[in-house]
This record gives C-alpha cells, sequence and structure tokens, in this order.
C-alpha cells in the first residue's frame, strides 16, 4: 500500500484502531509533547489533536513511531524495487534486447518515476492562502521548556541550485518560529539546502524557500534520507509512493508544490543574514545551543481548508527518528556496495544520533584492505561526519551491536588497529570536541580470525575508586565512579590499575552510571553521545614511523564533562499536569 497524502494514511490508522483521537484541549507549549513521550514510550498508537490552545488546526504526531506504522506507511514495494534494480545492474551491463526484455517489469516501474503537474482546481494545498501574518495560528510545538521557542519539526524544505535550477534538494532543517513572518533556517553543514544558499550567498541573492508539511509520507522519508549529493530526492519520494508525485505551481511563488501538502510556507532567505537560533532539545537527546543561522522570511503561506499539522517530537531515543531511519537504512542499504565497493554491508546507530557511531562489514580480500575501505566510507556525502566507525570483515547483522563489538574485540589488534583522527568535522549537533562543528574521529578494525579469547564475566575483584562493573558484552566492561568535575584524572589511575592487574578486558568504558550495559539502547545513547575519541581515549601508546600503535586495555571516559549540554529532562509542574489529565485525554 502507498499513500498519497498524510490523511490516507491517518484514516487507515484510525480503521485498525492504531490512531487515539484526543478531543480535549492541549497546550502546545510543552504539554502535547510530554503526551507524545509518554506514549511513544509505550509503543501506543498514533495521535490527533483535534483541540489544540490557539489554533484552528488540528495536530497529528506519532505516526511513525513503530516498526508496524512505518511498515504500513510505506509498505514493501520500495525495498523490494530497491533490491531488483541493483540486482539489474550486472545484468543489464552490457545490454542487449534479451536482457531489457527480462528486466521489462523493472523497466515499467521505472517509467512511473516523476512528477506530474496538475491543475490548480485539482490540488488541495491551494486551498487557501494567508499573505498577511502567515505564520498566525499555526500549532508550532515546544517540546522542552529551555527551547528558544516553538519549532516546526517536521518541515520538508525545498530549494532549488542558483544557477542550476533542475537540482533540488529537500531536506528536514528544523525551524524556530521567531514571529508570525520570520523562521530560522537551521542549514547544518553538509546539507545540500545549506550548499544552495552558499551558491546564493556567493551571488549576493536571496534563496527562494518552500518549505512543505504534510503531502505522502514518502515526502519525509526522502527529505531525511542520506542519499548523494545530487540525487533528486522528489524523485526518491516518487520511487517510494510507486508512481508520479502530483504537484502544482505555487501561484505566488517560484516553485512547484506537492499538490497534496497539508501547508505550504514560502519566501526567501537573504544573503548574509544571520540571527540567533536555538537552543533546542535535539535528537541526541541534549539541548544544543545557540547559534547564528539563516532567516526565512516567509511571504505567504497555502494550506488545505480542512488541513492538520503534522509534527514530531525528539530527545533521547527511541524517537520517530529512530523507527524511520531503520527503514531508510533497509531501503538504501543495497546501493552501498555500488557507490562504495568493498562494502558489503553499513549501519549507522539511531541510538547514538547517527553520525556518532557508524559500523560496515568489509571486504577484505588483500592486507589492509578494509582500512581503505574504511577511508572510503568516511569520505562519502552525510558519512563524512561518522566520529566513530567500526570495521569488520565477518558476515554479521550490525543492528546487532553487542555481536558487533565482541566480533570486532576478538580480532582488534591495537598496534595496528585503531586509528584516532585531531582536528576533523563533528555533526553540528555534537558538543563533545569542544568547539561547533569541530571534533575528532576514530576507526577501529576487526578483520580477520580471532586472536583472543573475550571474558564473559568479570571476575577480576574491586578496583580503587570504581563503584560499580557490568560487563556490556564479551569483552567490555563498564564501570562506574566519581563524575568528571569531581575526578576528572579518574580514567588515567583506572588505566594504570587496569595495566597493573593485566586485565582481561581489552575495553572498559568509564561512565557516570555502570548500569546502562544492560541493554543497547542506553549504552549507545551514554556512551557515543559523551566522548570525543582524540580527548577521551586511554592507552598506552607507542610511536613508530609516525604511526601511534595502542596497548589494551583501551579505555574510553564516557562521563559527562564539563561544557556539555545539558541532557532532556521534561518540565515537573508539566509532568505533575499530565498526571492530573491523562484519563481526559483518553476517554474510554
Amino acid at each position: 500500500m502507498s499513500f498519497t497524502d498524510l490523511r490516507g494514511l491517518i484514516e487507515t490508522l484510525r480503521r485498525e484502531g492504531d490512531l487515539a483521537v484526543i478531543e480535549a484541549q492541549v497546550d502546545p507549549y510543552l504539554e502535547l509533547a510530554e503526551i507524545h513521550r509518554r506514549v511513544i514510550d509505550e509503543g501506543g498508537p498514533a495521535l490527533l489533536f483535534t483541540n489544540v490552545k490557539g489554533s484552528p488546526f488540528p495536530v497529528v504526531t506519532n505516526l511513525f513511531g513503530t516498526v508496524r506504522r512505518v511498515d504500513l506507511a510505506f509498505g514493501p514495494r520500495p525495498e523490494a524495487f530497491m533490491k531488483q534494480a541493483i540486482g539489474a545492474m550486472d545484468r543489464l551491463l552490457p545490454p542487449s534486447p534479451k536482457a531489457l526484455w527480462g528486466e521489462r517489469n523493472l523497466i515499467w516501474d521505472a517509467l512511473k518515476v516523476g512528477m506530474k503537474e496538475v491543475p490548480a482546481n485539482a490540488a488541495p494545498i491551494l486551498g487557501a492562502v494567508r499573505r498577511e501574518r502567515p505564520l498566525e495560528g499555526l500549532p508550532v510545538l515546544t517540546s522542552w521548556q529551555l527551547d528558544g521557542g516553538p519549532f516546526v519539526t517536521l518541515p520538508l524544505v525545498y530549494t532549488e541550485h542558483p544557477e542550476h535550477r533542475g537540482q533540488h534538494n529537500l531536506g528536514m532543517y528544523r525551524m524556530q518560529i521567531f514571529d508570525h513572518s520570520t523562521t530560522g533556517m537551521h542549514w547544518q553543514i553538509h546539507k545540500g539546502g545549506g550548499f544552495h544558499y552558499h551558491e546564493a550567498e556567493k551571488r549576493n541573492e536571496a534563496l527562494p524557500v518552500s518549505v512543505f508539511l504534510g503531502g505522502p509520507p514518502a515526502l519525509i522519508a526522502s527529505a531525511i534520507a542520506p542519499v548523494p549529493e545530487h540525487l533528486p530526492e522528489l524523485l526518491l519520494a516518487s520511487l517510494i509512493i510507486g508512481g508520479k508525485l502530483q504537484v502544482v505551481q505555487d501561484p505566488y511563488g517560484r516553485h512547484r508544490i506537492p499538490a497534496q501538502a497539508e501547508f505550504v510556507l514560502s519566501g526567501k532567505v537573504e544573503p548574509h543574514a544571520l540571527r540567533p537560533e536555538g537552543p533546542f532539545g535535539d535528537h541526541y537527546g541534549y539541548y544544543s545551543w545557540t547559534h547564528d543561522f539563516p532567516v526565512f522570511d516567509v511571504s505567504h503561506m497555502w494550506h488545505r481548508k480542512d488541513a492538520i499539522y503534522p509534527a514530531t517530537i525528539v530527545g533521547k531515543p527511541r524517537q520517530e527518528d529512530y523507527y524511520l531511519g531503520d527503514f531508510l537504512q533497509r531501503l538504501l542499504s543495497p546501493a552501498f556496495p555500488l557507490a562504495m565497493p568493498g562494502v558489503k554491508e553499513l549501519w549507522t546507530y539511531a541510538e547514538t544520533g547517527f553520525h556518532a557511531l557508524a559500523a560496515a562489514v568489509v571486504r577484505e580480500s588483500y592486507s589492509r584492505e578494509a582500512l581503505g575501505t574504511a577511508f572510503r566510507i568516511l569520505g562519502e556525502g552525510q558519512l563524512t561526519l561518522t566520529k566513530y566507525l567500526m570495521i569488520t570483515d565477518r558476515p554479521i547483522d550490525l543492528a546487532d551491536f553487542p555481536r558487533l563489538m565482541e566480533t570486532v574485540l576478538e580480532r582488534f589488534r591495537p598496534e595496528t588497529d585503531l586509528f584516532v583522527f585531531d582536528k576533523t568535522s563533528h555533526d553540528t549537533l555534537d558538543y563533545t570536541g569542544g568547539k561547533l562543528n569541530h571534533g575528532s574521529k576514530a576507526v577501529m578494525l576487526g578483520v580477520g580470525e580471532p586472536v583472543r579469547e573475550l571474558p564473559a564475566t568479570y571476575e577480576e575483584g574491586p578496583i580503587d575508586e570504581v563503584a560499580d562493573a557490568r560487563p556490556y558484552c564479551r569483552g567490555c566492561l563498564v564501570v562506574s565512579g566519581a563524575s568528571y568535575e569531581r575526578e576528572p584524572e579518574l580514567a588515567v589511575r583506572l588505566l594504570k590499575r587496569l595495566r597493573e592487574r593485566g586485565t582481561a578486558w581489552p575495553l572498559v568504558i568509564l561512565a557516570d552510571d555502570a548500569s546502562i550495559a544492560e541493554a543497547q539502547t542506553p549504552f549507545l545513547w551514554t556512551v557515543f553521545t559523551r566522548f570525543n575519541p582524540a580527548d577521551d581515549i586511554y592507552a598506552e601508546t607507542k610511536l613508530n614511523r609516525h604511526h601511534v600503535g595502542y596497548d589494551l586495555p583501551l579505555v574510553i571516559d564516557a562521563r559527562m564533562k564539563p561544557g556539555y549540554p545539558d541532557e532532556l529532562v521534561p518540565r515537573e509542574d508539566v509532568v505533575k499536569l499530565v498526571d492530573e489529565r491523562w484519563h481526559s485525554y483518553f476517554k474510554r
């Protein structure tokens, strides 16, 4: 099943009993987000709020908050098509009449991909327009109490290259509402819309921008997909839909817009004009701080006459972005070997905010081929922002992180297989490097046959200054002690004590709470969002011909450090309010 608009999915969920309609009045300031977080934590239904304080528009959230709903939204056809298309590459090279005939169904499906312009009277998005104070009355949410204001959290930001209008970008960049006609435009580094803006700035021109809200669910997936820069996201959306994407010319704007969208905000971003944006509780699970970003001047807003405002809430995993990210990785994984020869499987971890940790199964047909492939991965698109990359040549399910960790640690040779690169780029939301967009990277290889047996239970006795010690998996021990503020040199002393006793554990994580070892999500989120490789990996080292070789064990200091942003925690009075009103939201 594929949906050509958002309400098709909403109605299907309603019929299947997977949509809760909340008729009680709900405040878009903090209250709505707290309801959403509780429901998604429980694996609950999508939410349609029909009485949102201060707005005539209903709000829908949690459409993608379970594996089932993601699979329902997109169906099995896109993944099957992608696998078939990649498999056909070998069969169609060189092309022959027989080969073309054999792939006739694939070719027919490919001919359905594209855009179809419809007349204005067939485009629901042109049902109403507002040109004065265009953003007034939008039910934009404030999710966390320290947020700099309300934020549009599911914006599909469409731009075109200033010189080559055929090159477009559709990305999802949060937008802080400043007033009734301006917002922030959070174009991070290595984002396609930011590249277009940079080109417009060089020409001293404003960049026309259209922001879509709603429409086919495929638009949301394509906007966040980590596709190569020049791959048109609207065509990817069409592929996911299984038919042409209906568009209509904006009568007052430069762009064609999705005919089935719920809202479209149109305007421009002026060159060299920046404004403080933030803080914002983001998908890393912390507040990103206030920084200067471009400003979006909204000239007009189109919307359906009965428009529904789509939103999401981000925070500590697992949230909706976790389930969407897993779908996109499954969809795009068949193309990775084509784009990066030597890569058999690739996975980034939603629990870490995606960019903080990636892993790959690679080919090792000659010595150190895996290292070359690692460099290829770190040079590919948004993967260049990866902070920690783990590589193996063993065929394993990368989503099972404990299995990956054990596989790498069994084969990892510290003198040759760990590389730390300082003064590199970080994701804009990762503050562990101490400076916006700056930090370090590490590559850890574990290929070939095992070189050690890994301990499974901790039997080495007490460790001075360590309050708790728990295995996460074979070979990886999590310990806790004093906070970094109280004992910043604890990791150094811990390494010394572990070496003196000849520990059998090759990797030891120093955390604020060792209980994170009990499950994959808290382990990955805590560890990989709280350390910078160049600062926080401790080991004895030797320098030989400009190569740094390491001795075991490795200690990673993953405690909270001074200067890190605050962890996201709901405000107590809002928690109490939602407790008291819970039964009024979900009437039996």
